[in-house]
């Protein structure tokens, strides 16, 4: 099935916080600010919009390279698919969230430099994925 994907250009808010579930599966989550900019001809100035918050996680190597690659403020272009999820507060409160399941990351150069470090990553099945230790499929 195709889905479709998103992409935002923003700056973390905080650094990612990478957690490993009980499988071994790595997580990292991250909140991505988007403001968006426009030049009033009047004022002669650019105006910031609205910004835009995303929750964002990435699993397995990719969380652990942002772990490991970026910190709070970094401008970066985040690629993935809208979530929604439902979870149960401690007080036993219904809550759903919507976040961005992150399949691509990335320092924006736009404002900054960077040196791509390659790193052994596991290697892909005949279908080109990459498992995810914890996460099952669903075909099984």
């Amino acid at each position: 099935m195709n889905e479709t994907t998103l992409t935002i250009i923003g700056n973390l808010t905080e650094a990612p916080e990478l957690r490993y579930l009980p499988s071994g599966a790595a997580r990292a989550g991250f909140t991505v600010a988007s403001t968006p900019r426009r030049f009033d001809r009047q004022s002669g100035s650019w105006v910031d919009g609205d910004a835009l918050f995303l929750r964002c996680v990435a699993w397995g190597l990719l969380a652990e390279n942002a772990a490991e690659s970026l910190g709070k403020g970094d401008h970066v272009v985040v690629v993935g698919r809208l979530r929604q999820r439902s979870f149960e507060t401690a007080e036993g409160q219904r809550r759903q969230v919507i976040e961005l399941e992150v399949d691509e990351l990335g320092a924006s150069l736009r404002f900054a430099t960077a040196r791509p470090e390659r790193v052994n990553a596991p290697t892909a099945d005949a279908d080109g994925a990459t498992p995810v230790e914890g996460l099952v499929s669903s075909d099984g």
